[in-house]
């Protein structure tokens, strides 16, 4: 836990530091792997940039549960290039088991990365969530890697 702890310090700071962002893609599809069973742990992820800072992605998740989410994201540099991120924002879910209903907001944060000759995407995030329906329960280590196919180029604005 006190690496986690660490990591996020030292992301948060990276981040006041750093006031502009970019990133190198406009729309990514693929695969994300969860190491443990929150309702969106594996999932296919779909993220799509409004503009160089603020994604969008959408989750439908299988596993232990069907789910649904949906995540607003904030990007932004981790030192001069625009292919790596890192990122934070929340959202929420709505998952279906054995005629139960889970729903409940969540919370990420994570790095990604651009390979810049190849149109793949790289991001490791650690997204907890917090079950509301059917009964309230604390999901706090969903951490997962995804891998995406990526569409398109942001413009990308230098510092």
């Amino acid at each position: 836990m006190k690496f986690i702890t660490v990591c996020l310090v030292l992301l948060i700071f990276s981040g006041l530091y750093n006031h502009v962002s970019a990133q190198d893609y406009k729309l990514a599809m693929g695969l994300r792997l969860s190491t443990s069973p929150p309702t969106l742990s594996n999932s296919v992820s779909i993220k799509y940039f409004l503009d160089e800072t603020n994604a969008v992605e959408g989750l439908i998740g299988w596993g232990t549960r069907f789910g649904l989410g949906a995540l607003y994201e904030r990007h932004q540099l981790i030192g001069a290039t625009p292919s790596l991120n890192w990122f934070y924002g929340g959202g929420g879910y709505v998952g279906f088991q054995d005629g139960k209903t889970w729903l409940g907001p969540t919370g990420v944060v994570g790095m990604d990365y651009k390979f810049p000759n190849a149109p793949v995407n790289l991001s490791l995030d650690w997204k907890p969530e917090l079950d509301i329906l059917p009964a309230i329960n604390f999901v706090p280590g969903a951490f997962a890697v995804s891998i995406r196919y990526t569409f398109g180029r942001t413009q990308v604005k230098q510092p």
